[in-house]
């Protein structure tokens, strides 16, 4: 090596007459070369670097070669040559010398060229020194940094493997963390097997490469002949260094793996909470011992794997109990409804990280109701915990209750509000309730903060439909306000309602409607049949994934093949209220002319908007109107007004220019019979007409 760093003219004319005291301190030689004479001279330090005696040297540099190796000294001339033929002012390199005793050591030496005024070499003096000590330290240093910056790469392989490792929600992901190449394979592992503990016994979930299988091992007993049992017994882990000690301490397995030409072996009991959860082994193909750190870094990575492991076996358990319980909530079968065709379908949400968050409190059911009714819910309890699918369960029980009791719309849903109110529970719920009549078509919906419910017509094409609501459930009661608006919709054959809970609406970064403009489209563009559009409705759910779950319910009104009779329509119209009065007036013109009686609609809808006016002006409550078609010999369209108030209407006199008092007057002349029934702490005025059977 050529060093033009220091210069020759810095050194004394006389040297080495008077050597440098510190050169000998240093345990370094000098010597003074001159180019002219061919001399060498080197002083008594320099002599102890050769090893050679003041009388085996006689001043030529031929005379080094006894101590100099051929090699060693062609690469002296050929650097000394070029440093002098390039004009360099020093040079210096580390050779070998041939000791006295035949050893070899490692010496350096550093050049000064001194030149005449024209450039010409005449004289080289310099130093040279045992350098066996330095380049040992220097090897020493490099081997520490290489074993260092192998820990530092298998510390990392840990660290990263034990960073992946956290987002493992499954025994499978476990192993697919550990199987991937940026996993254990670059701590130079050939193959991975690991086994669980269960019932005392090991049950292999992962074996090595393709083809490694071992017959018979893939359940195992804790006191067999075989490494990872011998682990899991002791809490030990077993390092093998070499296939003769692997064939020793395990001749029942080393048979069957010899073609993988396995060196040495790692197995480690996976240990958490004080117990064993299984076990795990490192096949290598390449190593033949295990240092210290080798060993700390794989117990270490053991510890850390063992912790995933039973994360993701409670995230197991924990999920099939969710399961479980979200099944039991749900009802187990929806019953056939005649005149319709029902589709269902419930997607668990997936929040990551959590345990049990898999199941929460969206809900649906169908609601069997007498006179060819039926009752459609869908429901969502705030949170994604079993608490929230134990409120659902118990909504569901009770909002079936009261509709089955033959309640309004209105007043299911208000009763379930204040049922979950006075629950001992924090939490809140949306809900929509839709009673539907299959044989008139006319659907009567409540709204509990829920999402609108939407409509797809026989052509495909899907709308909306705006129905206004009150609060979620529990806040309603607590907040004092119990009002929940009827809306009334017709759903004419072919006709699909579709109700379902926001998961299926909401995407990120979109709005509600947004979200619902989307869903719109999705079903128009859907198939006709309700199941094959749930399912692609649910596909779609779970293409987007997302945290929160779906409930879907469908309905398809489908042409009644035969005339029915026994239908009933009910609609609760409160005070002050014009809306809900002339929704009243709607559902009594569409069912009226669904049963075939439309020669007497418009005196049955007068009647009946008379009794329902009477009942709102002269009591302090809301009437409650119940339409009905009663079979027997005679058909007969039934019309019930309820309401709160236990006086009984009176027949007055108008006058001549009286606008009020015809009320019954009315009731008398165009109904073929009417009375007044006490119904508990209020009364019921009914008025029936006949109507021909329908062809």
């Amino acid at each position: 090596m050529v060093d033009r760093g220091a210069s020759a003219l810095s050194l004394p004319d006389d040297w080495p007459a008077h050597p440098d005291p510190i050169l000998a301190l240093n345990r370094m030689g000098s010597f003074d070369w001159d180019l002219d004479t061919g001399l060498f001279h080197m002083d008594v330090q320099a002599h102890e670097v050769f090893d050679l005696r003041p009388d085996e040297y006689d001043g030529h540099p031929e005379t080094l070669a006894i101590r100099v190796p051929a090699p060693e000294g062609y690469r002296l001339d050929t650097l000394v040559s070029q440093a002098m033929k390039d004009g360099s002012e020093n040079y210096g390199t580390y050779f070998r010398i041939r000791c006295r005793n035949g050893s070899l050591r490692w010496t350096h030496t550093q050049g000064y060229i001194r030149r005449d005024e024209t450039g010409r070499p005449r004289r080289i003096v310099g130093i040279v020194r045992d350098a066996t000590q330095e380049l040992d330290d220097l090897a020493a240093r490099r081997e520490q940094a290489s074993l260092d910056a192998a820990r530092q790469e298998q510390t990392n392989v840990v660290q990263l493997t034990t960073a992946a490792l956290a987002y493992a929600r499954s025994v499978d992901d476990v192993i697919d963390v550990l199987k991937d190449t940026h996993g254990l394979t670059h701590l130079g592992a050939t193959s991975l097997v690991m086994g669980l503990v269960e019932a005392g016994r090991i049950r292999l979930i992962a074996e090595g490469p393709v083809g490694s299988f071992v017959p018979g091992t893939d359940v195992t007993g804790i006191d067999e002949q075989y490494p990872m049992s011998e682990v899991v017994r002791t809490l030990t882990p077993r390092f093998i260094e070499s296939p003769e000690e692997f064939a020793e301490r395990y001749p029942l397995l080393w048979p069957h793996i010899t073609g993988l030409n396995i060196t040495a072996a790692a197995y480690l009991p996976l240990i958490a909470q004080a117990r064993p959860i299984g076990a795990m082994g490192l096949l290598y193909s390449d190593r033949d011992g295990f240092s210290p750190e080798d060993r700390n870094v794989l117990v270490a990575l053991g510890s850390s794997i063992a912790q995933s492991l039973q994360r993701a076996m409670f995230y197991e358990q924990e999920k099939d109990l969710a399961s479980g319980l979200q099944q039991a909530m749900l009802p187990r079968t929806i019953p056939s409804v005649r005149g319709a065709d029902v589709a269902v379908r419930y997607r668990a949400g997936s929040a990551a990280g959590s345990l049990g968050r898999d199941i929460g409190g969206d809900w649906y059911d169908l609601i069997p109701l007498p006179g060819g009714r039926v009752g459609a819910v869908i429901g969502d309890v705030q949170g994604h915990d079993t608490h929230a699918a134990a409120v659902m369960g118990q909504l569901r029980i009770v909002l079936r209750a009261y509709a089955a009791e033959g309640h309004t719309p209105a007043t299911v849903m208000a009763r379930a509000s204040v049922f979950l109110h006075e629950l001992d529970t924090d939490r809140f719920a949306t809900c929509l309730y839709a009673e539907a009549d299959l044989a008139t078509g006319v659907v009567q919906v409540v709204r509990a903060g829920h999402i609108d419910p939407l409509v797809r017509q026989a052509d495909g094409s899907c709308r909306r439909v705006p129905v206004e609501g009150g609060l979620p459930l529990g806040l309603s009661a607590e907040f004092g306000s119990l009002e929940y608006p009827v809306a009334t919709l017709e759903l004419d054959p072919g006709n699909t309602l579709l109700l379902c809970t926001d998961g299926l609406v909401e995407q990120p970064g979109a709005d509600l409607d947004d979200g619902m403009q989307t869903l719109t489209a999705l079903i128009g563009s859907g198939p006709a049949d309700v199941r094959d559009l749930a399912d692609k409705l649910i596909d779609v759910a779970e293409e987007r994934g997302g945290d929160d779950d779906v409930a879907l319910l469908l309905l398809r009104r489908r042409g009644l093949d035969a005339p029915q009779s026994g239908g009933r329509l009910q609609q609760h119209v409160a005070p002050g209220d014009p809306e809900a009065l002339a929704e009243a007036r709607h559902m009594i013109r569409a069912a009226v002319r669904a049963w075939g009686s439309g020669e007497r609609a418009d005196e049955i809808e007068l009647v009946a908007d008379e009794m329902i006016t009477n009942a709102l002006m002269h009591t302090e409550g809301s009437a409650i109107v119940t339409l009905r078609v009663l079979a027997g010999p005679e058909r007969r369209l039934r019309v019930e007004v309820e309401d709160s108030s236990s006086a009984l209407p009176r027949r007055r006199e108008a006058g001549e220019s009286g606008v009020s008092g015809r009320g019954l007057l009315l009731v008398d002349l165009l109904t073929d019979v009417w009375g007044v029934e006490a119904r508990g702490g209020g009364k019921c005025v009914w008025c029936e007409f006949v109507v021909p059977g329908r062809t």
